[in-house]
């Protein structure tokens, strides 16, 4: 999909004067012009703008970071139960600087499951999952504070 100059800079919320400056620098990639108009390319719904040699960072790369999750089952745990016949919760939910045990845990959106035996958690696991979304963890849970996690 191909815009104007009006339409670009009301998605990247800057003002049409600065994406004229940064049409004539050629940092809008794609843009082209035909006649008195610029025609600007969408890739992903926006504009893609080149990254500048000088001042600060442009306002529509600033996102913010969200904190990691890291899930793992604890064979410590495991063995545990199965020595004294017990049902505490095996899964082991890392956050900031909380553990949260549960029996059962949700998550909603995308993750990676890490196999690092070289690198291994502060806490001895081998094998996580890790995950930027919320994690629903069900069942029983207790927390504890950790120092530090990540």
């Amino acid at each position: 999909m191909v815009v104007g100059t009006t339409e670009a800079a009301r998605i990247l919320k800057i003002s049409t004067a600065r994406l004229r400056v940064l049409l004539s620098a050629g940092r809008v990639e794609g843009a082209y012009k035909t006649g008195k108009m610029w025609l600007i390319p969408l890739f992903k719904g926006e504009p893609t703008i080149k990254r500048g040699t000088r001042g600060p960072a442009p306002r529509w790369c600033n996102l913010k970071k969200r904190a990691k999750t890291i899930v793992h089952v604890n064979s410590h745990r495991i063995r545990q139960n199965q020595k004294q016949q017990q049902q505490l919760p095996v899964i082991t939910v890392k956050t900031r600087n909380t553990n949260t045990y549960g029996h059962i845990v949700e998550i909603p959106g995308g993750c990676r499951v890490v196999y690092c035996p070289d690198k291994p958690l502060p806490c001895g696991a081998r094998v996580w999952i890790e995950t930027f979304y919320d994690v629903n963890v069900i069942g029983q849970s207790k927390s504890l504070d950790l120092p530090t996690l990540l």
